[in-house]
């Protein structure tokens, strides 16, 4: 009998033996036992990230539904079949070279920008061009080895911080997509939706008993609790649709989407493979942007997704065993290699960027060590393609509450944050508060690499950061204030 010798795996920061295990193709290509996993610990993480990420196949198309310069709008058929197959290659690939529990697509931040700030300039082949160019200029920075640097760069408090601030910020989507917090005339947020500021109606009925079941469960330390919540919310969903007494759809409030009608097989529409224009936003002609206007339009792809990729990586990566004393994560290069082609792979599918998913940590907190995990999950996405109104099963309110569970098994890392040392804890404090008060991952590593090189600077330490976070603070700097830039040098 052929056994896997004893290897040494980082927990918390901490080595501890994994002892030796049955060998299989399987777990010696994706090293199951020696991170302390097994195959169907793997297979629950893979179903329980994509069930908690299904709403992107229904949510891209609401984001990429608006009008290009010319006019036209994108067929929603295709962009459904676009984010079933960029997910699903990316998110295979990132398991089988990466060997990650990451699954990736349409990143929200993308697909946002690209409506709202590119497409009003250019046609929407020019916009997926877009992804195409940032995913290779990400490529060709992990090549060169600067994104890694850039991660291994980071002092590891404020990787912790970075942790802790993506729990912060999912779990508020969480919130915010269920209901419980909505937005006031009076004040930015509020309890519930409604006027008066009550919690009513079915959805947050759903997100409440199922965010307290998985709590209950995970306290009672039973195997699979985000899964079993995840499953259970959706069965009384179902319930209480059959009932006719409200529809709890897969976004919003309590009719926003209808429940599952009709036939759930879907014949995929491939229109909108390889439907991009590269360069063509880059010439000044009636539906171009302009060399200038196109370079500050890349630019921002370029850093929201750069940033917001790592800072998904080290959280999660963190979160799941695989950094070791210093924070990093050995084989980040294939992770990140993979990452960055997910631009250009969701720019030829016509979904927009895709990039790594902060749902990916409902997975790891499953129990997913290995990029088996994400080959279920990216398996699951290609289904998809022929099923997709199936995605449209598991309720938003559902799968928020399983953002909330997973926020706040981030939130741990805060034990090792030396907060009496006010050097770090100023900044690791903003990483955490600002990633979820302005919805944005790169907004709140920028505030903590800036006021970190800042506080050092001014307390006589302005060499101890050293040339890299400098490096980053410029780059922020511009982030911060491209407004104003963009007016000075006369572009929109």
């Amino acid at each position: 009998m052929t056994q896997i010798p004893t290897e040494s795996r980082v927990i918390d920061g901490t080595e501890s033996p994994t002892p030796p295990a049955r060998s299989s193709a399987l777990d010696a290509y994706f090293k199951i036992s020696a991170r302390g996993s097994t195959i169907g610990t793997e297979i629950r993480g893979g179903l329980t990230t994509f069930m908690a990420m299904a709403y992107i196949i229904v949510l891209n198309p609401i984001l990429l539904s608006g009008a290009d310069i010319n006019g036209q709008h994108l067929n929603s058929s295709q962009i459904t079949t676009a984010t079933a197959l960029a997910a699903a290659v990316t998110t295979i690939a990132m398991g089988l070279i990466g060997n990650v529990p990451l699954a990736a697509a349409a990143g929200l931040g993308v697909s946002a920008a690209l409506s709202t700030i590119i497409v009003p300039h250019c046609s929407w082949s020019e916009a997926f061009g877009f992804c195409v160019i940032y995913g290779a200029l990400i490529v060709l920075m992990v090549v060169s080895g600067l994104r890694e640097k850039v991660m291994n760069g980071i002092p590891l408090p404020l990787k912790h911080a970075i942790t802790m601030g993506i729990g912060l910020f999912i779990a508020f989507i969480g919130l915010v997509n269920a209901g419980f917090v909505g937005r006031n005339p009076s004040n930015p947020v509020q309890l519930g939706t409604n006027a008066q500021g009550h919690l009513e109606g079915w959805p947050v009925a759903l997100f409440a008993f199922t965010l307290l079941l998985i709590f209950v469960l995970q306290a009672r330390k039973t195997p699979g609790a985000i899964l079993i919540g995840i499953v259970s919310g959706t069965v009384i969903a179902v319930i209480v649709n059959a009932m006719g007494w409200v529809s709890v759809g897969a976004w919003g409030g309590a009719t926003s989407v209808p429940a599952l009608h009709g036939s759930p097989f879907s014949a995929p529409n491939f229109g909108l493979f390889g439907h991009i224009s590269v360069f063509g936003a880059f010439s000044s002609g009636k539906s171009g942007m302009g060399f200038i206007s196109a370079s500050v339009a890349v630019f921002t792809l370029v850093l929201a997704g750069f940033f917001d990729a790592m800072a998904t990586i080290i959280g999660v990566g963190t979160e799941a065993g695989l950094a070791d004393e210093q924070g990093r994560m050995p084989g980040l290069t294939k992770a990140l290699l993979v990452d960055g082609a997910g631009g250009m792979i969701g720019g030829l599918a016509g979904a927009s960027g895709n990039t790594v998913f902060v749902e990916s940590a409902t997975g790891v907190g499953e129990g997913a060590r290995t990029g088996l995990a994400s080959v279920v999950t990216g398996g699951v996405f290609a289904l998809m393609l022929f099923f997709s109104p199936l995605a449209q099963v598991v309720p938003g309110q559902v799968a928020a509450a399983a953002l909330v569970v997973v926020g706040s098994m981030m939130m741990a890392q805060a034990r090792h944050i030396p907060w009496a040392d006010r050097e770090i804890a100023i900044p690791a404090f903003l990483m955490c508060a600002v990633m979820p008060m302005t919805y944005s991952i790169t907004a709140g590593v920028g505030a903590g690499v800036v006021s970190y090189v800042a506080i050092k600077a001014g307390t006589g330490k302005w060499r101890e950061p050293g040339t890299l976070m400098w490096g980053l603070t410029a780059v922020f700097f511009i982030y911060f204030f491209i407004g104003p830039i963009q007016r000075i040098l006369g572009v929109h």
